[in-house]
């Protein structure tokens, strides 16, 4: 269980829903990796759904795969993969077991230190998230989400990044951003 008094770990029944619904409701919560006795946090405010085997832009479109195998587990779990030969990409796996959902996390505002977060990548080097982390149970006490009881964000929604490629699916609004925060990767407009 967490130390903070204020925030609440998210479990996960929080997980186990629909990606859109999910990804919605990641933005403003805190993002905590810990590392030995050091704690990174992070805002979320900006999300990505992929919301199945339908959806042409999820990678479970292309079936069942070693590398997607994580998607079609239950909600709550890190999906983690490689992109570009460079970039480690964060996912949360959403839905119930057999039904391959996920979020990507595409930015974070730094909580207590400096650091750039304004995009997938970026955001994965700077909390120190890798391959070695898929799979992880998100709601376990070294990598986990806290909710932020504090002022919630105003969420706009817009198409996803970098899905060209995904036919009719490239249009759909299921890009989350906080619309007040200048740490999102793109501006919702």
């Amino acid at each position: 269980m967490t130390r903070d008094v204020n925030h609440v770990k998210l479990n996960g029944d929080f997980f186990r829903r629909d990606a859109a619904d999910l990804a919605r409701d990641l933005i403003g919560t805190i993002l905590v990796h810990r590392l030995g006795s050091r704690e990174l946090r992070a805002r979320i405010v900006e999300t990505e759904a992929y919301v199945g085997e339908h959806d042409l832009a999820c990678h479970a479109s292309r079936g069942r795969t070693a590398r997607t195998e994580v998607m079609f587990g239950p909600g709550g779990h890190a999906y983690v993969y490689f992109i570009y030969g460079m970039y480690d990409m964060f996912n949360v796996v959403s839905g119930p077991a057999g039904d391959a959902q996920a979020v990507l996390i595409r930015a974070a505002e730094p909580l207590g230190r400096k650091a750039d977060l304004s995009g997938p990548g970026k955001l994965t080097r700077a909390m120190r998230i890798t391959r070695a982390h898929n799979g992880v149970d998100l709601t376990g006490d070294k990598l986990f989400f806290l909710r932020n009881p504090g002022k919630r964000p105003r969420i706009v929604t817009a198409k996803r990044v970098g899905v060209d490629y995904a036919k009719h699916w490239k249009h759909a609004l299921l890009r989350f951003v906080d619309a007040d925060s200048s740490f999102v990767s793109l501006p919702a407009n």
